[in-house]
């Protein structure tokens, strides 16, 4: 079974369209749903730790 070997400006095209596309959605706001689900996270995590610490009491 042989591999083809792509043309390195295709290559190259489908790298830049990638880093557009990502690029544009890391600068996207996260939604409120998902800051209140990891403070909600956050705040079930240091309950965890302070039960197993025994501070929780």
């Amino acid at each position: 079974m042989s591999k083809k070997r792509r043309n390195p400006k295709v290559d190259q095209q489908i790298d830049e369209n990638l880093r557009r596309v990502y690029a544009e959605a890391a600068e996207e706001p996260v939604p409120d749903r998902f800051t209140q689900l990891l403070e909600q996270l956050r705040q079930q995590e240091q309950s965890k730790q302070g039960d197993e610490d025994g501070t929780n009491k």
